[in-house]
């Protein structure tokens, strides 16, 4: 439990740091993650993860589910928490518990995060194992609606594209981590011309290997354009709101976070745009997305109040953070 918590807050600091506002997370003791983000005044949608095998978690999907729903319970105390159910993978998880998860999504209107054609492999293994591609399983058992988010969404045809349309389910798009693991391309440009909802995700630091949204909003953009052969592909207007709205669009947190409008939480940050690899600025947004590094995040509010002040963590030890994460590097590689 130790380790969960100093990962988070060194997680949690390295966002704030880097202006990130809200984040979306599957792993285990989500307990502890919806905790220590309410401590450090981080807004989060804790995943509630649901496994076939036994972990220092849960030893069943039905202990994964029971202790999800204590969780759903306990965080209803934390303003700042929301919770999605978090079964892994299609191929980590049975239908059984995925039909209880489809049934208590719809019940409880709590968005579903699960990591769907990550790769080819992952999909010609499901054909192979059972006789149909992972969406198609999906499909059947009833997951496929405006709950669900979809994570990484590589190796898709044409057939799959329209259902996600038709069913409303939004695609976490991932480019760094599926860049590095070599796993495959989610189709950008395809799903933006279905309309499709397309939001941007870091995946976790070990496949990754930073948590900076800044850089995945380039490096989405610029995959695009380059798979597609279409320059106007996945513009900066497009990444920018894939970094922002969308994201709340899939979180179901739309009506309070994603855009600065009246009414809506103050998760609000500054950029400082004076220097020399953001001057000139003729198109602010393009220079967001094209020219912007995270760490010229100069001010960042969380819920109205100010996490980040003049570059520097205001209620945050970084020191003491550091320090923490280089003791568990030290015991980790112990021999």
């Amino acid at each position: 439990r130790q380790f969960i918590q100093d990962g988070v807050k060194l997680c949690v600091a390295e966002m704030i740091r880097s202006g990130t506002t809200c984040l979306n997370d599957m792993y285990f003791f989500p307990d502890i993650m919806a905790k220590t983000c309410q401590q450090m005044g981080m807004r989060a949608t804790t995943g509630l993860i649901v496994l076939d095998f036994p972990t220092v978690w849960a030893q069943s999907a039905d202990e994964y589910l029971s202790k999800a729903m204590a969780v759903i319970d306990e965080v209803k105390e934390y303003p700042l928490i929301s919770t999605a159910f978090a079964p892994h993978a299609p191929y980590t998880v049975s239908d059984k518990p995925l039909e209880k998860i489809a049934m208590y999504s719809s019940e409880l209107d709590i968005q579903v995060h699960m990591h769907i054609h990550e790769t080819q492999f992952e999909v010609d293994e499901s054909v192979k194992n059972i006789g149909k591609r992972p969406l198609e399983r999906l499909d059947q058992l009833n997951l496929l609606n405006p709950n669900l988010m979809a994570v990484h969404m590589t190796s898709l045809n044409e057939l799959e594209m329209e259902r996600i349309a038709e069913t409303g389910v939004h695609v976490v798009h991932c480019p760094e981590s599926n860049l590095k693991l070599a796993s495959g391309f989610c189709p950008v440009d395809t799903l933006q011309k279905l309309n499709i909802n397309i939001c941007l995700g870091t995946d976790g630091a070990a496949s990754n290997n930073d948590l900076d949204m800044f850089g995945e909003m380039r490096t989405a953009a610029l995959l695009s354009k380059g798979i597609s052969g279409n320059a106007s592909s996945c513009n900066a207007e497009q990444s920018l709101r894939m970094a922002t709205i969308n994201g709340a669009k899939a979180l179901g947190l739309a009506d309070q976070i994603g855009s600065l409008e009246a009414g809506k939480k103050a998760d609000v940050i500054a950029v400082d745009f004076s220097q020399l690899n953001t001057q000139p600025v003729y198109d602010p947004i393009a220079q967001l997305v094209y020219a912007t590094n995270s760490m010229q995040v100069s001010h960042v509010w969380i819920n109205g109040e100010q996490k980040l002040k003049d570059y520097q963590l205001t209620d945050i030890d970084a020191v003491e953070i550091i320090s923490t994460a280089q003791q568990w590097q030290d015991k980790i590689q112990e021999p």
